[in-house]
């Protein structure tokens, strides 16, 4: 929005550490087979008027003089957005590790293979902290997990399990739980509410659930523990895990200092939808001031997350977080849904990469 407000002269320097960018929900289509390679979107297709793209790593951030050290300078800012998203922390479980995990690339590539050599036993899904990133995610794991093995002919020899901390499985939108559970008991997927993986035992290969029970597995698919990266943290600028913003302007306690994305708590859940209209909220405010025009309304926290409920079918929940409390309406799942979520992923690679 930058860029095309002020084309050449929008100033912006983009620091990103990786080599390449992929859809958060693409993560499970490399779980059932697909190639990270072939989803990932190079940032060397990433060009635009005025705005510059560092290729490094944050390793500081002086918050009170807007000043962000890398692997490879440091940057001062008139305006600072903060929006690292959130890390994984392996060692809040004990036993569990990235290959455990298929929130990574790594680990969703390394899981896809024992998916596919998965033939009979117990599968089970399991998240060992709140909040975590894209609150159906495990839901439709489990879903496109029956969805496979009906595909393969080993369903009746398979038992599916999903554990989590929460009370339903879509806690913002009532009607989208309800479906999800509908479907969990179309599909006899066993469904374990308000309980957190606790540990793992990978020689025993059990869970070891939050109030002690044991399970058994023979494939674990895991949801780790989320935190703060370490830069947000030495900073200062985490308050009980994240960090705390205006929920109208997105402002930080320091002026001029902005975070959005997975690594703010701003009430909304940690999804790509929402970090990219807290990123449009922000740059409309900065290109109003910039500009001496009115300040537009505060930012709602409004978004969308589909959710895939296997055979081409795709459901969608709406959620509006304006008021404090999120609220969310469904709809679906069906054909003209996975259509929609298909267009929303090309529409944003041909405006991001030109792709």
């Amino acid at each position: 929005m930058l860029s095309d407000a002020f084309g050449d002269e929008a100033g912006v320097t983009l620091i990103e550490k990786g080599d390449s960018f992929l859809f958060g929900y693409s993560k499970l289509d490399v779980l059932f087979g697909a190639s990270v390679d072939d989803l990932s979107l190079p940032y060397s297709a990433f060009a635009k008027p005025g705005v510059r793209l560092a290729r490094e790593t944050v390793t500081a951030i002086d918050a009170e003089a807007r000043r962000v050290t890398t692997d490879r300078g440091e940057y001062e800012a008139d305006h600072l957005v903060v929006a690292l998203g959130a890390d994984y922390d392996y060692e809040a479980t004990p036993g569990l590790t990235e290959a455990d995990v298929f929130y990574s690339r790594a680990g969703a590539a390394r899981l896809a293979g024992e998916i596919g050599s998965f033939v009979t036993g117990h599968a089970v899904i399991g998240v060992c902290g709140v909040p975590y990133k894209c609150t159906p995610a495990p839901s439709e794991c489990a879903l496109l997990l029956h969805a496979d093995l009906v595909r393969r002919g080993v369903r009746d020899d398979c038992r599916i399990t999903y554990i989590v901390p929460q009370p339903n499985p879509v806690p913002p939108a009532p009607d989208a739980a309800a479906a999800v559970l509908q479907a969990f008991a179309e599909r006899d997927i066993e469904f374990v509410p308000g309980r957190r993986i606790a540990s793992l035992d990978r020689e025993r290969r059990l869970v070891v659930l939050d109030d002690g029970t044991e399970v058994a597995y023979d494939l674990f698919l895991g949801v780790p523990t989320h935190c703060a990266p370490e830069a947000v943290v030495a900073a200062g600028l985490a308050v009980d895990g994240y960090i705390p913003v205006d929920p109208g302007t997105l402002e930080t306690r320091h002026p001029g200092v902005y975070a959005l994305g997975d690594c703010a708590a701003v009430g909304v859940p940690k999804a790509g939808a929402f970090a990219e209209g807290a990123g449009r909220a922000v740059a409309s405010r900065l290109i109003a001031a910039i500009r001496g025009e009115p300040i537009p309304n505060p930012y709602r926290g409004v978004g969308a997350c589909y959710i895939e409920f296997g055979a081409g079918l795709v459901g969608r929940v709406n959620i509006d977080a304006g008021g404090g409390k999120p609220s969310g309406t469904f709809s679906g799942p069906s054909e003209e849904l996975a259509a929609d979520k298909r267009e929303f992923g090309d529409s944003r690679r041909a405006r991001w990469f030109g792709l």
